[in-house]
């Protein structure tokens, strides 16, 4: 335990050293680096593909994809670093004449906040991992990083970790910048939270687990914050004439979504919720169908997979609960989709019937009429996301159904599947709690770097002493709220 302690403190003051020189470089120079962790990940080559697929059971047409999305965040946020306009510069000028008080000369700006700690997912190997999304962030931002490498896949977080260093060294940065610390217990995790050099913590995983972390950083003499994605059943909401018109389709998309993957995704569509209607019957028997035809998927651990099937076997056993279908297990350790349905009157009566069962699995709650659907999405919890299945003039009679799924969610899908989660500015991944700690951040995205800045205001202070976002003459050409209008013009 003590050498865990002290192996934490020193890759922590590394990181705190390294911080004073990181978080001054320019815009450019953290793009180059960025772009070149990407580059340094590809070289990597098969050697990567195959240790994560050896590690996870995850098939290469998943892993060289998930590769492709590391890779392209990064350079999301190489790009956006390197434009500059995303620090936020804004500039109310002085005016020593008003009166009855002269106006002060304000300036704020987003700052770096010093040493991140980032916990590595199990499900996503690469883009939620070493340099997945919370480190590529943090790195944005300017702070350097200290990853917990998750224990599913400690070959990868290597290999990975490797590409970060060789770009740190092609880039001559300070050593401190980044460091990835692996066991396979849970002590480094808690003294690096609990490290006084920690600034930040960014986690994806359980809520048991996120928790954990949110308490152990509240705890702290100078409490810090924990952006925790802690994932959710994302409801799927079907309304009449959608299930009337289309029950095929919808059935056939949303056990494929189920099935994606073995299910191993925080955007998993775990709850659906009709009312039985016309097309009711064919849509239960669509999903039977669908479920028979479904091909299995190793999970990527045997803890996750024991977990799993104990969840769902807990769901699919309670009284109120039927079987609609369950795919059989054709080889060990392979799951196949299963679905169950249980009425809304048992389903709000058994909140312990709300949580995730993460794998593939999802609850069909069963509604008499559209007030039942409000009810049953009103007792629900924060989600990652909420989807609507509905015909165009089903849309303006539910406003008020709608404005409920948003209260309840980060995002709101209209006629899609949750899984599938775009890397882009306008994305928003994370919810009302319990889904994320923090519903006003998102972990994918180039707005993650959100989570790990601060704004400082300037006041009356001399240019030439200003930072270069914030002087007169714009160096940087950056876009500045300037007297509340946006301009790229000097002052």
């Amino acid at each position: 335990m003590k050498a865990i302690e002290e192996s934490v403190h020193k890759v922590m003051m590394e990181a705190a050293e390294a911080f004073e020189v990181y978080k001054h470089i320019s815009g450019k120079q953290k793009a180059q680096f960025l772009r070149n962790i990407g580059e340094e990940i590809v070289n990597l080559g098969d050697e990567l593909i195959q240790t994560v697929i050896e590690e996870t059971n995850l098939p290469e047409a998943r892993v060289v994809g998930e590769r492709g999305r590391t890779v392209g965040q990064l350079n999301k946020f190489a790009d956006l670093v390197e434009e500059g306009s995303w620090k936020e510069a804004v500039i109310d000028i002085g005016d020593a004449n008003r009166e009855p008080l002269p106006k002060p000369d304000l300036r704020k700006m987003l700052i770096p906040m010093g040493p991140v700690v980032v916990f590595g997912a199990g499900n996503f190997p690469l883009a939620f991992s070493v340099a997945g999304g919370d480190t590529a962030s943090a790195l944005a931002a300017g702070n350097p990083v200290v990853v917990k490498g998750h224990p599913a896949h400690p070959k990868t977080s290597d290999l990975v970790a490797s590409a970060i260093q060789k770009a740190i060294k092609k880039n001559d940065l300070p050593y401190g910048v980044f460091a990835l610390v692996q066991d396979d217990g849970i002590e480094s995790g808690k003294f690096l939270v609990q490290h006084p050099k920690a600034k930040a913590v960014g986690f994806t995983g359980s809520g048991n687990g996120g928790l954990a972390l949110v308490k152990l950083a509240s705890e702290r003499e100078e409490p810090i914050p924990v952006f925790a994605e802690m994932g959710s059943v994302n409801p799927v909401v079907i309304l009449e004439n959608a299930l009337k018109n289309n029950y095929s389709d919808i059935a056939s998309k949303l056990v494929a979504s189920v099935n994606m993957g073995a299910g191993q995704f925080c955007t998993n569509p775990g709850l659906l919720i009709t009312i039985k209607t016309e097309g009711f019957n064919e849509f239960v028997d669509a999903l039977s169908n669908n479920i028979n035809e479904a091909t299995g998927a190793q999970m990527f651990s045997p803890g996750v997979l024991r977990n799993y099937l104990v969840n769902a076997d807990q769901v699919m056993s309670h009284e109120t609960v039927t079987t609609i279908a369950k795919g059989d297990e054709v080889e060990p350790n392979v799951v196949r989709p299963a679905i169950a349905t249980v009425s809304a009157a048992d389903f709000m009566k058994n909140p312990h019937l709300h949580e995730e069962v993460f794998g593939p699995f999802s609850l069909l709650v069963v509604c008499d009429d559209t007030k039942e659907v409000k009810d049953v999405v009103a007792s629900l919890k924060g989600q990652l996301t909420a989807t609507l299945q509905a015909k165009d003039e089903e849309l303006t009679k539910n406003q008020e159904l709608i404005d409920l799924l948003v209260e309840k969610c980060g995002r709101l899908l209209l006629n899609g599947v949750p899984t599938g989660v775009e890397v882009g500015a306008a994305m928003q991944h994370g919810g009302p709690f319990p889904a994320s700690s923090d519903s006003r951040f998102t972990s994918v995205g180039v707005g993650a770097i959100k989570r790990f800045v601060r704004p400082v205001c300037y006041q009356d202070f001399p240019d030439q002493l200003l930072p270069k976002e914030l002087q007169n003459s714009n160096p940087l050409d950056v876009w500045r709220l300037v007297d509340n209008s946006w301009t790229k013009n000097a002052i």
